[in-house]
């Protein structure tokens, strides 16, 4: 199953919080879609996911989006994703 929990987070303070589920297992390959249905949920736009987002989610259990990996501007000053798996 996985669990991550996003979150924004301005001046050092959450200012959205989100827990997403998938009874599927883990899968590094559909990261990006994990990304995209939490950014979907969360109502802000989804972030470019390059290979170093995905390796520091599967390495280090989290991974930090700052606005520089947004297209469209963003008033937050970091997205960032933690591994919330009770595993």
């Amino acid at each position: 199953m996985v669990r991550i929990w996003a979150k924004t987070i301005k001046n050092n303070k959450i200012v959205k919080s989100y827990v997403y589920e998938n009874i599927a297992s883990f899968n590094k390959e559909t990261f990006y879609l994990y990304v995209q249905e939490i950014c979907h949920k969360m109502d802000i736009p989804t972030p470019v996911v390059l290979r170093y987002h995905i390796e520091n989610y599967v390495n280090f259990t989290n991974c930090t989006f700052l606005p520089r990996d947004f297209v469209e501007s963003v008033h937050f000053d970091k997205l960032v994703l933690e591994d919330a798996s009770l595993s």
